[in-house]
């Protein structure tokens, strides 16, 4: 327990339980997550800190609290014999004009004893491009800098927004990329993928879910994202109905990782067309898939996967062809119609396809081809043609969404050929006559 007056009478110096004090990259305008450290006391007797100073001052990115209050210097700090001190410590830095990340440094000055000891403070700085309630226009994002949203950037309608490959987004406390009747187009490749992920950037966020919303399609005109990753928000991607004008689908998923976000990965209401080819789902907190109010679906080779956080409400796919609406008390119902085929739909529960539908000749309209699914629905039912039930894909390193699998897997060789995606994610050729079921084809 620490105190603020002097309770001095030794003559030793503090200890420190880290040299040095490092965040991770820091965006520019954007506050830091709170690290901190302690000044121990070794010593039985007290001590005391005859001063402590943060060296850069009132100008330094750099700010400090110690023992419940803030400022750059402090004196006659007491410390218990063998106790000892929390330093807390937060950075903001200024723009820097620089699209390369650099080191911005400072330190603590701690005086015990007419012995000055240092505390070095370090932080990688990284300018970005801000978008803060932005309605964008014709629009291309450049992969030069990191794009940051705070609150929403919203596709006009009309308007397409095209993002480059490499392009790096991060998204604040509740952000969402906002495509209201615009094209939204997603440019990545294998070697250099588009990245959705929280601003916060310290080693602590690097898995927490629920960091911000997700990319919300609104009526979207024909959108297409290829090679993205898509992680720690709430929903990965949300999709409300579709353009009556539009012919197409309204979004074309290709080649992307959707994972570890708090609700969904993804969540299509009221009637949303979605081809999906070459996808991993995984890991999210409630349903890998959400189908509220009916869609069109038309889905090939992917892994759609459950393995939340919690096995009770993981699910990796769930289907509900009915919306009551709160007010009114009208309950909405539409058909689930289109493919699922050569896919893997696997987790920890029993039951990794969850029903819950009103006219159920409306969803039998949805037919599986091909697929590894875990489930005790009746494999007696006609919308599941040449199933695989319940068999372990043997997938290498859960944890680590490794989702590879050996040659004894009964994900090998066993796909359907006449639904053949001629390369898996990673750009593999597939067999002709035997592919393998999921996303990925191996050796």
């Amino acid at each position: 327990m620490s105190c603020k007056k002097s309770l001095g009478l030794s003559k030793a110096n503090v200890t420190f339980s880290v040299d040095t004090l490092v965040f991770d990259t820091v965006f520019t305008t954007v506050g830091s997550f709170t690290q901190q450290f302690k000044i121990y006391n070794p010593d039985a007797k007290n001590i005391v800190l005859e001063e402590v100073e943060l060296m850069g001052g009132s100008k330094s990115p750099f700010r400090i609290n110690l023992d419940g209050s803030s400022g750059t210097n402090f004196t006659n700090l007491g410390i218990n014999g063998k106790d000892s001190l929390f330093v807390f410590v937060d950075v903001k830095l200024g723009v820097n004009g620089k699209n390369l990340p650099t080191i911005v440094e400072d330190s603590i000055r701690i005086r015990t004893n007419g012995k000055d000891q240092y505390m070095n403070l370090m932080v990688w700085g990284q300018d970005a491009y801000f978008h803060y309630k932005e309605v964008l226009k014709e629009s291309e994002w450049k992969s030069d800098k990191p794009h940051v949203i705070i609150d929403y950037a919203a596709v006009d309608s009309a308007k397409t927004l095209t993002i480059s490959a490499g392009t790096k987004i991060h998204l604040h406390k509740n952000a969402l990329l906002y495509v209201y009747k615009g094209s939204l187009k997603v440019e990545g490749t294998k070697e250099q993928p588009v990245i959705f992920q929280s601003d916060r950037l310290d080693v602590f966020y690097k898995d927490i879910s629920g960091q911000y919303y997700g990319i919300y399609f609104n009526q979207a005109l024909p959108s297409k994202i290829n090679y993205a990753i898509i992680k720690n928000g709430t929903s990965g991607i949300h999709m409300y109905s579709q353009d009556n004008k539009n012919t197409k689908e309204t979004l074309i998923l290709t080649n992307t990782i959707i994972q570890n976000n708090s609700s969904y990965g993804i969540y299509l209401f009221s009637n949303p067309w979605i081809k999906m080819e070459n996808c991993i789902i995984s890991k999210n907190d409630v349903y890998g898939l959400f189908i509220l109010q009916g869609a069109l679906v038309d889905i090939n080779h992917c892994d759609i996967l459950g393995y939340g956080k919690t096995s009770e409400n993981a699910a990796a796919l769930a289907l509900k062809n009915y919306y009551t609406n709160n007010d009114d008390k009208i309950t909405y119902v539409s058909p689930i119609k289109g493919f699922i085929r050569n896919t893997v739909i696997y987790g920890y529960r029993d039951d990794e396809i969850i029903y819950d539908t009103l006219e159920s000749e409306a969803v039998n309209t949805l037919s599986y081809n091909t697929c590894l699914i875990k489930s005790t629905i009746s494999n007696s039912l006609p919308q599941f043609i040449k199933t695989l039930w319940n068999l372990d894909p043997d997938f290498k390193e859960i944890n680590n969404y490794n989702f590879n699998f050996g040659l004894t897997s009964p994900l090998n060789n066993n796909g359907n050929p006449n639904y053949l995606i001629p390369f898996d994610m990673n750009g593999k050729p597939r067999s002709i006559t035997t592919p393998d079921i999921g996303a990925i084809e191996i050796d």
